[in-house]
């Protein structure tokens, strides 16, 4: 996770961010191999790298626990919708935004485009002579799609993130490889998805090709983000302030209740698994809390009490829009993951079941928490470098 937990009130010491980086890293990773461990089962299994045993019996589909999941999501994507439905109040703030004008769509737009067709039909297709080459189809994929988003949103605003952040841009990268090497890592307690034509036998090959595949997630949530910004009815959402008072002792609570869950997690996978989409942003979101001055909403939920909506529903539709793709594009690839989750493995469309979908909006307030974070300390370092100068 970034190394620094500040904000616009400028970085704290040195030693304080660090102090609380280290909290926040034993906080995410030490809870579920502690729970696993205390159930005194064998802690080899849940660090193998890379991953080749199966061993967790998944339970099978259940209609009760069907229907409950499919109520529970009813119920977020109502009141979703109901959020992003076009209102007579006045406008979300936009400061920050992209401009409004538009520009033209730039030729590297063209040549992402183009890039992205050939990269789609080296994914789905079998052609002999590249047969060593198509498991390595899902980075050129992504680029492609990550460049088209941004020519998309320099087409509708004059601007983008790739040109407007270019600093930013980059390092999101090396983080989300860091982001998602993480639920690799709570995925050992679950076994929610398995890969397939993936070779296992050489570890640093395995691993430099998930990190360079694992290095898109983020960029390309951000990219999508901010072009779904660039539509009125998501821009102009639900304007309705939220405060939550005693917010230091809320954040305690769920940090309690987030590290509970991770720490069951490997001993009850089978009803503990939504938690892995859950627990994360939970325990992010109490230590920013935490780790604020007291009397001060520093998280990156604080502007929810200014009725700024967006910072749920755009990240979360962002990453639902990712994950139609990502999912798509798994289909007919030749390395791809497969899915095995309790209860709900019916429905499927393309690999994931119908409601595994909603864990992708959950995981778009958490992309948008660490890209806050890549961003903050990013500030935090040019601000320092010029108390420096």
């Amino acid at each position: 996770m970034p190394s620094n937990l500040t904000y616009r009130g400028g970085p704290r010491p040195g030693a304080r961010a660090l102090r609380w980086t280290a909290v926040g890293v034993l906080a995410l990773c030490a809870p579920p191999l502690l729970g696993v461990w205390l159930a005194g089962l064998p802690l080899a299994r849940y660090v193998q790298f890379p991953p080749k045993e199966q061993y967790i019996a998944h339970a099978a589909p259940s209609a009760a626990a069907m229907v409950l999941f499919a109520v529970l999501g009813a119920a977020a994507l109502g009141a979703l919708l109901f959020v992003l439905w076009p209102r007579a109040a006045a406008p979300v703030n936009e400061s920050g935004a992209p401009s409004r004008r538009r520009g033209e769509f730039p030729w590297w737009g063209r040549l992402a485009l183009a890039a992205l067709a050939l990269s789609w039909l080296f994914a789905w297709t079998r052609w002999a002579a590249l047969s060593g080459l198509q498991s390595y189809s899902f980075v050129p994929l992504w680029l492609s799609y990550i460049a088209l988003v941004n020519a998309l949103t320099r087409r509708r605003t004059g601007t983008c993130l790739a040109c407007r952040r270019r600093g930013l841009f980059l390092a999101l990268f090396p983080a989300s490889a860091v982001f998602w090497w993480y639920f690799e890592y709570l995925n050992r307690f679950v076994q929610n998805w398995q890969y397939t034509g993936v070779d296992v036998s050489d570890a640093l090959g395995y691993g430099l090709h998930a990190t360079l595949a694992f290095s898109t997630v983020l960029p390309a949530v951000a990219s999508t983000q901010e072009l779904l910004a660039t539509f009125g009815p998501l821009r102009h959402g639900w304007s309705r302030a939220v405060r939550v008072e005693h917010s230091r002792a809320v954040a305690a609570l769920v940090l309690l209740v987030s590290l509970g869950a991770l720490l069951a997690l490997g001993v009850r996978p089978n009803l503990l698994f939504p938690t892995i989409w859950l627990a994360p942003l939970g325990i992010l979101l109490a230590l920013q809390t935490l780790a604020a001055p007291r009397g001060e909403a520093r998280n990156y939920l604080a502007p929810l009490a200014a009725g700024r909506w967006e910072v749920i529903y755009l990240p979360a539709l962002a990453a639902l829009t990712c994950g139609v793709f990502w999912e798509m594009w798994n289909e007919y690839s030749a390395a791809k993951w497969v899915y095995h989750i309790a209860f709900v493995e019916r429905w499927k469309v393309f690999e994931m079941p119908l409601l595994g979908y909603l864990g992708y909006l959950p995981f778009g307030v958490q992309c948008a928490v660490v890209i806050d974070l890549v961003r903050r300390a990013l500030s935090a370092r040019r601000e320092a470098d010029d108390d420096r100068r």
